[in-house]
C-alpha cells in the first residue's frame, strides 16, 4: 500500500476527519481503548465514517510505525450525498439513471460496473457503507479511471436509498432471475435506478420487495447465471437503447 493511501495514529486520524479528508474506513485494533480512542470513535460517528475491528497484525502489515492501534484508509474520491444529487439532477434537466449495488463485494466487478456505467452515461453509483465494495485505488484502476468521473454515493441502507429514490419519482428495477418478466419488457425511459445484487446471493429480499419491477436476463446455456458485471452491462445498455442512445439528460 502506498503511503499516500493511509493515515496512522489516533490524533492524526482525528485531525484528518476534522479537516474533511475523504476517508474510506478506519481499521481499529480489536482491543483498542482509552480516552483518545473514545474521541476517535465519537468523531467517526459524528462524520459517518465506517470502522472495522482488526487484529494488530493487519495494522502492522500496513505500517510498522507507531500507529497506536488505528489506521485510516483514504478514499481516492469524495463520496457524494444522494439527497443532494437527486434534486440537482432534476434542476439540471436530466432524465436521471443511477446504478444501485446491493452488497457487491468484489473490487474487480465494481470497477468493471463503474467503467460500463460511465460509458453508458449513468448519473451515479450507489453502494452501502458496510458489507460492500468501496472506492479504493484498486477499484479506480480496475475501472480504468471511471470512478474518478462518476459520482459515488455511500449510503447507510440500500433499502432506504431505494425508498428515497422511489419517493423522488424514480422507477426502481431489480435485475434478478426470480421473475418471469424479461429485462427488456420494462420501460426505462423514465427516471430509473437499476439494482444489481451481490455475487453470491443476489439482491436482498427486502430490496427486491421494494423494487417497482423485476427483470430477468435470459440464460440459454448450461451455466445458471451471468457474472454480475456482465449482467449490469446488459441492463445499463437496455436503458441506453430505449432512450435512443442518450442514457440521461446530460
Amino acid at each position: 500500500m502506498n503511503k499516500t493511501d493511509y493515515i496512522f495514529g489516533l490524533r492524526a486520524i482525528i485531525e484528518a476527519i476534522e479537516s474533511g479528508k475523504s476517508i474510506d474506513k478506519v481499521l481499529v485494533k480489536k482491543d483498542l481503548n482509552g480516552d483518545l480512542s473514545r474521541e476517535l470513535f465519537g468523531k467517526m460517528k459524528e462524520y459517518g465514517i465506517v470502522s472495522q475491528r482488526v487484529p494488530v497484525e493487519k495494522l502492522n502489515r500496513i505500517t510498522m510505525k507507531n500507529h497506536q492501534g488505528a489506521v485510516a484508509l483514504l478514499s481516492p474520491v469524495e463520496y457524494s450525498k444522494l439527497e443532494n444529487l437527486v434534486p440537482l439532477f432534476y434542476e439540471e434537466g436530466r432524465n436521471p439513471f443511477v446504478v444501485i449495488l446491493d452488497g457487491l463485494t468484489d473490487t474487480r466487478n465494481f470497477g468493471a460496473i463503474a467503467r460500463t456505467a460511465e460509458c453508458a452515461g449513468a448519473d451515479a453509483i450507489i453502494i452501502p457503507e458496510r458489507g460492500s465494495v468501496s472506492v479504493t485505488p484498486d477499484a479506480v484502476k480496475t475501472s480504468a479511471g471511471a470512478l474518478l468521473h462518476i459520482p459515488v454515493c455511500r449510503v447507510r441502507s440500500v433499502l432506504d436509498a431505494v425508498r428515497f429514490l422511489r419517493d423522488s419519482g424514480y422507477r426502481i428495477v431489480g435485475a434478478t432471475e426470480k421473475t418471469d418478466c424479461g429485462y427488456n419488457q420494462i420501460d426505462y425511459t423514465v427516471p430509473v435506478g437499476i439494482v444489481m445484487g451481490s455475487e453470491d446471493t443476489g439482491i436482498s429480499n427486502d430490496v427486491l420487495r421494494a423494487c417497482d419491477a423485476l427483470g430477468a436476463i435470459p440464460i440459454l446455456g448450461h451455466i445458471g447465471s451471468l457474472n454480475v458485471s456482465v449482467a449490469a452491462g446488459v441492463m445499463m445498455y437496455e436503458v441506453v437503447r430505449q432512450r435512443g442512445g442518450a442514457a440521461s439528460g446530460k
